[in-house]
């Protein structure tokens, strides 16, 4: 299929030292323009030393160690390149809107010069999937059971319709193997078993629901957000009271005071033996 263009279009990824886009810095960017005039696409791809650390999550996602990106070029001795390459191409990719442009636009800022998308369109792929195929409780109710929704809201008919999803996910996917993004195959995960599926269906990593702590590699629990970000909590709070008392008094979960209390009381019972 040939795509209808105006302005050559790029498609674009980017790897990164972490999920952050204003803190973290890309180690690769990969990019396919699709030009106006019909010509073949163009490619452009690059390991780029960041000059920060390299998370050891993001590392376990694309497998890009710091020993790769040691003698590559930094992203200012690249900017140029890039932006001529891209020129006044629009823009696409999959969750780009969220995360690739929004870095590329600050690694650009960051070397004083400036990505403009005031008439860039973009196009993110990931939106379409999401919108197509919506993920709620009406569709999922089409797709594994055949049934149309009848009393949407209504919180009973809701909790009955949960329960016919739940029943045809265990017969469609009995006997699946899930593989995840980064090629990690578990053996037919859906079964009838409570322990498995809470396995199954929990994030591990995360020690709330908000997702503002997780465990770090060492199994330490640290912040995921804000001034102390990798931080270990029971500890900086312990030393920093004011910001301890800022998070108990401000808009967190109960389940996020909760924690922050009984980490802070078990640092200082370990540190006044």
């Amino acid at each position: 299929m040939e795509f209808k263009l105006e302005r050559d279009l790029i498609f674009l990824d980017l790897e990164a030292t972490g999920l952050n886009v204003v803190r973290d810095r890309i180690l690769q960017i990969a990019m396919v323009k699709f030009l106006k005039n019909g010509k073949e696409p163009e490619e452009l791809s690059m390991l780029i030393n960041p000059s920060i650390p390299i998370s050891e999550e993001a590392m376990q996602v694309h497998g890009i160690q710091p020993k790769d990106v040691a003698n590559k070029p930094t992203f200012q001795q690249v900017a140029q390149k890039l932006y001529d390459f891209i020129g006044n191409a629009d823009l696409a990719g999959y969750n780009s809107n969220r995360f690739d442009i929004p870095m590329l636009m600050e690694e650009f800022a960051r070397v004083g010069m400036e990505l403009n998308m005031d008439r860039r369109r973009t196009i993110d792929v990931q939106r379409i999937f999401y919108k197509m195929e919506p993920r709620t409780l009406k569709a999922a109710l089409q797709f594994y059971c055949n049934q149309e929704m009848q009393d949407a809201h209504d919180a009973l008919a809701d909790v009955r319709a949960t329960i016919d999803v739940f029943k045809g996910q265990l017969q469609r996917y009995r006997g699946v193997d899930y593989i995840d993004q980064d090629g990690n195959k578990a053996t037919a995960p859906i079964i009838n078993d409570v322990q498995a599926l809470h396995e199954f269906t929990n994030d591990t990593r995360f020690v709330d629901a908000t997702q503002k702590m997780k465990y770090d590699t060492d199994g330490t629990i640290v912040f995921t957000f804000g001034k102390y970000v990798g931080k270990p909590v029971g500890e900086t709070l312990s030393r920093d009271k004011q910001y301890y008392n800022w998070i108990l008094n401000k808009e967190f979960s109960s389940q996020v005071k909760q924690i922050v209390k009984k980490l802070v009381k078990e640092y200082e019972q370990n540190n006044a033996r």
